[in-house]
């Protein structure tokens, strides 16, 4: 399967060093979405959508005011995942499964830019998104971006065992080559997303990290700003926490066999496109060079 790497959102809040963990406080950060475009036998499959077409028509209506005020994004049309699936020679028709690793609003606002696909959820999240019960749930879930009445793929907590991670599912039709990780905590329902890519998987960990520090094995770390953002935005941290040591072990133990990333690193997502002088790579997990 070939893997695009793409960036359908960036986020510049303010608050570089606690967010990005380098230059002034008061210079603005940068955070992106972080999506896959995978070319599979059934079409393009997408692993979140970032923001989409609408979201930046109207931010403040799809997004919400306090989401624009405080992560502040670019709004940029080219970056929405409809755009590039185009600039790479597909038209929107081609993508058939859509995999988001949770419905916040800056994973799924490209949904409705795809509505013939078959978007897979595990059923918690699903049920968060469609009956929120706290006020956080109300605020990360919007429901116009599903308002077109997307194709959705319930999926249950269940299935077998991948390197030691329990109910890992198949997404159907696209055989053992792409699965389901449960990883929750960041929301009730929160998956990775893992690719099979010749003999390696990559494994898309969505938003149960926000910085490639927190899934090194030998010494973990998170600027101040993004693990105080995590604990908030957490439905379950000591849940949310206990998969960020299971991420780290599996980085220990199979760091040759599987590649991790998360939704919003952008050092992880250059490393992986922009393959400058700045970074390296060290026993398979991306770390900039200086660190």
């Amino acid at each position: 399967m070939r893997v695009h790497h793409l960036n359908c959102g960036t986020m510049c809040p303010v608050g570089r060093r606690v967010m990005n963990g380098e230059g002034s406080i008061f210079a603005p950060a940068r955070l992106v979405c972080h999506c896959l475009a995978v070319e599979t036998g059934e079409g393009i499959l997408l692993v979140d959508t970032g923001l989409g077409l609408r979201d930046i028509e109207d931010p403040r209506g799809r997004l919400g005011g306090g989401f624009v005020a405080m992560v502040r994004p670019a709004l940029e049309e080219r970056e929405t995942a409809v755009r590039q699936i185009e600039g790479l020679g597909f038209k929107r028709e081609d993508v058939r499964h859509i995999v988001p690793t949770h419905l916040d609003s800056d994973h799924a606002g490209g949904l409705a830019d795809f509505p013939d696909a078959k978007v897979h959820v595990y059923d918690a999240e699903l049920e968060a998104a469609l009956a929120p019960r706290t006020v956080l749930e109300r605020e990360r879930y919007r429901q116009t971006q599903w308002a077109h009445g997307p194709a959705w793929d319930r999926r249950k907590l269940e299935g077998d065992v991948w390197f030691g991670f329990d109910a890992v599912r198949a997404v159907p039709g696209l055989g053992d080559e792409v699965l389901l990780v449960p990883l929750m905590g960041h929301t009730r329902g929160h998956c990775g997303v893992a690719v099979k890519t010749g003999d390696r998987w990559l494994l898309h960990g969505g938003d149960s990290f926000f910085y490639f520090g927190e899934v090194l094995p030998d010494a973990p770390h998170c600027p101040a700003g993004l693990r105080a953002f995590q604990r908030i935005m957490a439905v379950d941290n000591a849940q949310r926490v206990a998969n960020q040591a299971r991420l780290r072990e599996l980085a220990r133990a199979h760091c040759d066999e599987v590649q991790i990333v998360s939704a919003h690193c952008p050092f992880t997502f250059d490393r992986l496109t922009v393959r400058g002088p700045r970074f390296a790579a060290a026993r398979g997990r991306v770390v900039p060079a200086e660190a």
